[in-house]
């Protein structure tokens, strides 16, 4: 079973879409599984993170933020791929370390996430953008 998710993002940041995958998964009915997601990107990432203190999501948007700078800092002058903007490249970097996609076990009809853990999508580019993620639950 299948199903694509739409995250309108407004810039770089965290977007928990953990609601959104619970109200799919009690229209469906699935009891048990495994819920695979896939974000069909290369410029932005999943993560499941804590979601009770917003804080976490501003810590790690600028963790990021200064661990890989835009194309126009000098020390990211080694850059070649840059006519996308100065923060496109830095994106792709941030997509090849974080996940692009993630696994959860389903238990009694819903997420296996812990209490404090949250679905996100990590947006990685500073215009707005509308992320696609592919949901497909295994038995």
């Amino acid at each position: 079973m299948q199903k694509q998710f739409h995250i309108a993002t407004r810039g770089p940041g965290l977007y928990e879409f953990t609601p959104e995958l619970r109200h799919w998964l009690a229209e469906v009915g699935v009891a048990q599984g495994l819920l695979t997601l896939f974000v069909r990107h290369t410029s932005c990432s999943l993560l499941i993170q804590e979601n009770a203190d917003p804080e976490v999501q501003e810590d790690l948007q600028v963790f990021f933020s200064r661990l890989v700078p835009p194309s126009s800092h000098p020390a990211m002058s080694y850059l070649r791929h840059t006519y996308e903007g100065p923060d496109d490249m830095p994106a792709h970097i941030k997509a090849a370390m974080l996940p692009v996609s993630l696994s959860i076990p389903l238990t009694e009809g819903g997420l296996g996430l812990g209490t404090w853990q949250g679905v996100y999508l990590f947006e990685h580019r500073d215009a707005p953008h509308r992320r696609q993620i592919l949901a497909h639950i295994s038995g």
